[in-house]
């Protein structure tokens, strides 16, 4: 019965309802939408600054990450395969490289750029470049003067495919070591400071150039899907913890990217307690204006008996009712608009500068996660029904006799 009487006195204005019916589902609909976009911006930082030669954990000599010159490579990289062969879960990836910074040069232009000797059959579903190039042709194992370089480098050198392009750097005897490579393809990127900062050769190559026989500058390595890296790293840097290797986790690599990530979750909270409040206030104005049109009805009730705390409930009811049905239309809605918006994304090439500068990638594409759209829901249904509160307890501490006199 009293389900039945509240869902009739919802109607009986139906304008009135109608309002805050929209207010509710408005407030969902942007609370669970804005909060998968965002969502999808941190998803997106994430999987680029992984891509982007990070993984998941690397693997340097001590002293490389503070200072990354070729005195601090490894020259035992037996060791870091023989802890990666007994440490790794099953589906692991992981390659090595060569990375030093160099200065390229050609006829019209020279800067600095960072130099990656690459095993060009590992990094495929490792990292960005093994499925990057877009113009030319990808490395193979024995090119030992091809090189691959960044779309916007080959604009900001003014060169293109099948030109040289003169590489130089220190070697490990500290002479200036430099070598002419020829550009074979053409890699394009989320962000245009990587099309412009990174050239890539064989890791062959790259050693040759630099007399570093076998050493190597890094292991990088790419987990499987929902392993956590903190206890492999743990594990590794016990296994190696005499062999004078530092082992990072991708947290520790992107340092600016995990503090985005810890406040993401409380920027989240205060957005939907805003959009709430917003949304409060017409709630409670609306549902007040609702129970002074009742006053003589909430009087004859306490007339006939009714407990004041049957009233407090049966408001309560009508509300919640109300929440409810503008909560499912709300998500309903906010699932349509993510499966609009997901195929393509959103581009923002347009604002492509700024955000780059945010290290966000070109295209945003929605992620929903369920503790997301628990979040907005609980918040919009729990803080509703409290707010609802107020206008209900007024109409119950209102006598007979006053409700009678009301007019």
């Amino acid at each position: 019965m009293h389900f039945q009487m509240a869902w009739r006195n919802i109607w009986r204005n139906p304008r009135r309802t109608a309002v805050i019916l929209l207010a509710v589902i408005i407030g969902v609909w942007s609370m669970i939408l804005l909060g998968a976009l965002m969502r999808g911006i941190m998803v997106g930082m994430i999987d680029n600054g992984i891509a982007t030669l990070t993984g998941h954990l690397k693997i340097h000599a001590k002293g490389f990450r503070s200072d990354p010159v070729i005195e601090n490579s490894i020259t035992n990289p037996q060791a870091v395969v023989a802890a990666l062969q007994k440490k790794l879960p099953p589906g692991s990836q992981w390659t090595s490289r060569v990375r030093v910074n160099a200065v390229a040069n050609n006829a019209r232009h020279a800067g600095g750029v960072v130099l990656v000797g690459i095993d060009p059959k590992r990094e495929i579903g490792l990292s960005f470049i093994g499925n990057a190039v877009t113009q030319g042709r990808y490395l193979e194992p024995l090119d030992v003067n091809g090189i691959i370089v960044g779309r916007a480098l080959l604009e900001k050198f003014e060169t293109r495919i099948g030109h040289k392009l003169v590489l130089m750097s220190q070697d490990t005897q500290r002479d200036i070591a430099s070598k002419a490579f020829r550009i074979i393809g053409a890699f394009t990127s989320e962000m245009d400071a990587t099309e412009k900062q990174y050239v890539f050769a064989t890791q062959s190559a790259a050693q040759q150039m630099l007399k570093m026989g076998n050493a190597i500058s890094e292991v990088s390595i790419v987990l499987p899907p929902e392993v956590d890296e903190a206890p492999i790293a743990r594990a590794l840097t016990k296994d190696l913890a005499d062999k004078n290797f530092e082992i990072l986790t991708w947290q520790e690599l992107l340092p600016i990217l995990t503090i985005y990530l810890k406040l993401y979750d409380g920027f989240v909270f205060v957005w939907y307690v805003v959009v709430f409040i917003a949304m409060g206030f017409g709630i409670v104005n609306t549902t007040l204006m609702a129970v002074f049109e009742r006053i003589r009805e909430f009087g004859l009730l306490k007339a006939m008996g009714m407990k004041p705390g049957h009233i407090v409930k049966q408001i309560l009811l009508e509300s919640a009712l109300m929440l409810i049905v503008g909560v499912l239309t709300g998500n309903l809605l906010a699932y349509l608009s993510i499966a609009a918006i997901a195929p393509n994304g959103i581009d923002l090439s347009a604002l492509a500068a700024g955000a780059e500068f945010a290290g966000m990638s070109r295209i945003i594409f929605p992620v929903l996660y369920g503790q997301d759209v628990l979040m907005a829901n609980l918040v919009v249904f729990g803080l509703g029904v409290l707010v609802c509160l107020y206008p209900a307890v007024k109409a119950a501490r209102i006598s007979a006799v006053e409700a009678f006199g009301h007019t």
